[in-house]
């Protein structure tokens, strides 16, 4: 760990993510706690505020990843932040004039920015390490995100309910210029062109190279039926969360959170081994045992009617699935041209989110035809189905991490 503590610009952008992580948790609790109060608990307002988050993942994800493999990647995250903290500002004083409906932009800029910013950090990571450091990288970006699962919610319920709606739009207006001046700080070096930079030519050749890249990569097209593999099943089985607890194991519907946190908790420590065991193990034998036993473990789920082996099984879960996510990241991180990196997150990102969302509209209507128990095994075959097509991947001699000499997707993105 020491070499990556020791790199300035690593060490920079996990200061900045940490404080934009905290930022979209309060905005993300702040918002729908204020959108309940302010529409009456309307469905409609709350389900809008999905929507805006959601809508530029579609709209602009792919535009994002091409302006980002053009423009220069720490200017890119400086004005991502400074234009968050602009609208937020502007939003302060029309909420302040009583128009509280203008919350809805401070969610559609924050999720716009992101597909700007986030393919820029992960090019700014592939410039500031080697390649066998990128792993444990990607391990403790794993580990952060998993504690902001367990502690976000908290934080931003906390800081609402103590001090409101204004004084939580005050404290986004602190954290994102504190992050655009900690980005300010990150070595010019970060910015120079790419040795292998092709030069500029117009914006749909690039989008045409971008997919034209992917498709004569035999480890992207397998990437990508993982990822479709993946998402389709955690669709269909996420919005029955809430059954399993109250059906299959008879408890309150409140008992989620704490299955939820378990989860989380286990993402977090899966994130730590990740980072210890990297270069002992190899990623392809972490990313099927991760992916195989998710599987397993929605199988024991459904049919469980005990909350202690429901939670043990949600606790591994999220260990192993943390060390699958990391290899995922440094594979694509590794192995993946630098000039390509954001076009293929801008395919790569929608994707995912689209069979999330499908799974999840289909998931009713699934259930209502045959059972809890049926949804959740075709869940679960659909993941053991991903695990052995990651097999295919071509990673089985490439370790995690060489002794010396690999995801900000709730929300889905980090929006």
């Amino acid at each position: 760990m020491k070499h990556l503590f020791g790199n300035r610009a690593f060490v920079l952008l996990m200061v900045s993510d940490f404080m934009q992580n905290i930022g979209i948790w309060i905005r993300n609790m702040a918002l729908l706690f204020f959108i309940m109060e302010q529409s009456n608990h309307d469905p409609v307002a709350v389900s809008l505020l999905t929507v805006i988050e959601y809508a530029p993942i579609f709209v602009i994800s792919m535009v994002g990843g091409v302006l980002a493999d053009r423009w220069r990647p720490k200017r890119t995250m400086i004005w991502g932040d400074i234009l968050s903290f602009i609208s937020i500002l502007l939003i302060l004083f029309v909420v302040y004039a009583g128009y509280w409906q203008a919350v809805f932009a401070v969610t559609l800029v924050s999720a716009v920015v992101s597909q700007f910013s986030q393919p820029s950090s992960m090019k700014i990571i592939k410039r500031c390490l080697p390649d066998e450091h990128v792993p444990a990288a990607t391990a403790l970006s794993q580990t952060s995100m998993s504690l902001f699962i367990i502690l976000g919610p908290m934080v931003g319920t906390t800081i609402y309910q103590a001090l409101g709606l204004q004084a939580s739009l005050i404290s986004l207006l602190v954290l994102f210029g504190a992050s655009a001046i900690v980005l300010a700080f990150l070595p010019s070096t970060v910015d120079e062109p790419s040795k292998n930079s092709e030069s500029a030519g117009s914006f749909v050749k690039d989008m045409k190279a971008g997919f034209a890249y992917i498709g004569s990569s035999r480890l992207l097209k397998v990437l990508l039926v993982v990822y479709v593999l993946l998402a389709l099943g955690s669709g269909l089985v996420q919005p029955l969360d809430i059954f399993v607890i109250t059906e299959r194991l008879q408890l309150e519907m409140s008992s989620v959170q704490w299955f939820t946190a378990l989860e989380g908790l286990g993402m977090l420590i899966g994130g730590v081994i990740a980072a210890v065991i990297a270069g002992k193990v190899k990623g392809s034998y972490l990313l099927f045992a991760g992916l195989a036993f998710l599987g397993f473990s929605t199988f024991v789920e459904v049919l469980s009617q005990w909350p202690i082996l429901t939670g043990s099984m949600r606790f591994v879960t999220g260990v192993l699935m943390a060390m699958a996510q990391t290899v995922l990241m440094a594979v694509m991180m590794q192995q993946v041209e630098e000039k390509f990196i954001g076009r293929l997150n801008g395919v790569m990102t929608p994707i995912f989110t689209g069979m999330l969302l499908i799974g999840s509209g289909l998931t009713g209507w699934y259930m209502s035809v045959t059972s809890i128990v049926v949804v959740y095994f075709t869940a679960g075959a659909l993941f053991l189905l991903s695990s052995f097509i990651s097999m295919k991947l071509p990673i089985a001699k490439v370790p995690v991490q060489e002794t010396e000499a690999p995801v900000r997707v709730e929300t889905a993105a980090k929006a």
